[in-house]
């Protein structure tokens, strides 16, 4: 069995710190985490990568060839494309290690995630090559600070989650940026309440668009509420507990280690031919 963390969400929520951190913490506990880049349209980034989509194909290469002459967003999306089309360049980079912990460092473009089909095709992909997977989601948590921002945010997870199909794990990011003001308002979202977030839209003003849909507002809040369906995990890249607790979260997502500790089982049970 092979492990992976599909890291996605908007452009700038810190998904390439995210990875370099990872990488770091898993070298000073001695483990083995490794990275692949998938945005081609990458500019840097502090880890060396198994492999890097940039190798097979780059963005600017959609936006300057004659035929194709793509704009940023849609290049993005067609080196998604190309990437699977050329798959074999993929599974030949990634070789057939057991027990491979990968993290792929996707494109900031949201709606590869939200309601295209080209992650989830590559999701398949992963799978059919022995991969555990579970995505990932960051967000900024400075556009989380607020009720009105808070449900969107929420429902763009939600989205995600929704055309993904894969265990999730939602992160709020930069949560170290925070003021202390800002960090007691969002410590009311972290176990979504639906009076709480609407309260705050509430105080924040009801403006015509707020007045006329309150209600909507309050079911969508209530649904969360009432199913459970997002939950949000603060991340703090300066402080390892932090680290450390997300990744042991994720870990359990994707059964890491299980597998070790059945092969450690059963050989301790081994008979010993000699009694």
């Amino acid at each position: 069995m092979r492990y992976a963390q599909l890291v996605v969400g908007p452009a700038g929520s810190g998904k390439s710190t995210y990875c370099s951190a990872l990488v770091q913490h898993a070298i000073d506990a001695k483990r083995t985490i490794e990275v692949v880049n998938l945005d081609p349209a990458a500019e840097y980034f502090d880890y060396e990568p198994r492999a890097d989509i940039r190798e097979l194909i780059h963005v600017q290469d959609t936006m300057e060839d004659e035929e194709l002459h793509f704009g940023p967003n849609g290049g993005l999306i067609f080196c998604i494309e190309y990437l699977l089309e050329n798959s074999d360049w993929l599974r030949d980079k990634l070789g057939e290690e057991e027990d491979d912990y990968i993290l792929f460092d996707c494109p900031g473009q949201i709606e590869l995630y939200t309601h295209l089909t080209a992650m989830k095709k590559l999701v398949k992909l992963l799978q059919d090559w022995n991969f555990n997977i579970c995505s990932v989601f960051l967000v900024d948590v400075q556009f989380m600070t607020d009720g009105a921002k808070f449900l969107s945010g929420t429902m763009a997870t939600l989205s995600v989650m929704v055309n993904l199909e894969l265990p999730h794990v939602n992160l709020l990011s930069k949560m170290d940026l925070l003021s202390k003001g800002a960090r007691k308002r969002l410590d009311r979202f972290l176990e979504p309440d639906a009076h709480a977030i609407l309260g705050d839209i509430e105080l924040n003003g009801m403006n015509a668009f707020n007045e006329k849909h309150k209600k909507l507002s309050e079911a969508i809040g209530e649904l969360i509420e009432n199913y459970s369906l997002v939950r949000f995990l603060p991340l703090n890249l300066k402080n390892q507990e932090s680290i450390s607790d997300i990744l042991t979260t994720i870990d359990n997502v994707i059964q890491y280690g299980e597998d070790q500790d059945v092969r450690t089982r059963d050989f301790e049970e081994e008979p010993n031919e000699d009694e």
